[in-house]
């Protein structure tokens, strides 16, 4: 299976004054070849050009290699969701969604990342630097969530925050591990990745009766009010019901 576009061995002509780096690349091409479970130590050093003993200048086994990986991954991510989300201008639900395809075009882009960040069984509670720049990337998610949390009609309860960055969070994991992947794993869809999830976030906010136009809440509609639909009901994105 290929994780990565770019896997060509030709690039990686390193100049160990820089070690660790150089194994980072390394390891980092391994799981685009193979995945984060498919390679060992000694493959990071044997593709770095160095001795099987060199790595433990740096690292003290493979999972502390893999785990700088997978921060390293967070903090490219969080830079991404933060440029997305645009502190929710020019509207929360706009900005939302771009940080929904934010994440599924990590997910694309950089599949050995996201492998190494998702994937490899590492307990990220276990390295405080790791969990940390993970928490980060979550704080951008949460954040939006608590401006659609805001966005609850009077009277209607306000769903925990929480409990929205989750729930969201999960279905644009979900989208992205199924369906938006730069890998031989993406399954085919008959709508791109980016209308899935707009779809599902839409039915998820509907549902909880949030408001899902771009219309912000000092803005006046122009123009005579909408015609509500015989026997009631409203309409929406998805049109009157029936």
């Amino acid at each position: 299976m290929s994780w990565r576009k770019d896997q060509g061995r030709s690039e990686r002509g390193y100049h160990h004054g820089n070690l660790k780096e150089a194994l980072l690349q390394a390891a980092l091409g391994l799981i685009a070849e193979k995945g984060a479970a498919g390679f060992t130590f000694a493959d990071a050093a044997r593709m770095a050009g160095v001795s099987p003993a060199a790595p433990y200048r740096h690292f003290r086994d493979r999972d502390e290699l893999l785990s700088s990986i997978a921060q390293r991954g967070f903090e490219q991510f969080e830079a991404l969701l933060t440029q997305a989300w645009d502190d929710g201008r020019p509207d929360t639900v706009t900005a939302f969604e771009r940080v929904g395809k934010a994440y599924l075009a990590f997910a694309r882009n950089e599949p050995a990342f996201y492998s190494a960040m998702f994937e490899s069984g590492l307990p990220v509670d276990a390295n405080p630097t790791l969990m940390a720049a993970s928490e980060r990337a979550f704080a951008i998610i949460r954040a939006a969530a608590e401006r659609l949390a805001a966005l609850a009609p009077p009277g209607m309860p306000r769903p925990p925050a929480m409990m929205m960055a989750l729930h969201i969070w999960s279905m644009s994991h979900g989208v992205a591990s199924l369906f938006g992947r730069g890998d031989a794993a993406r399954r085919k869809l008959p709508m791109s990745p980016e209308e899935l999830l707009e779809a599902e976030v839409l039915i998820y906010l509907r549902g909880l009766g949030f408001p899902t136009d771009r219309r912000s809440p000092d803005q006046k509609p122009s123009g005579p009010p909408p015609v509500p639909p015989a026997g009631g009901g409203s309409s929406g994105p998805w049109g009157t019901p029936k």
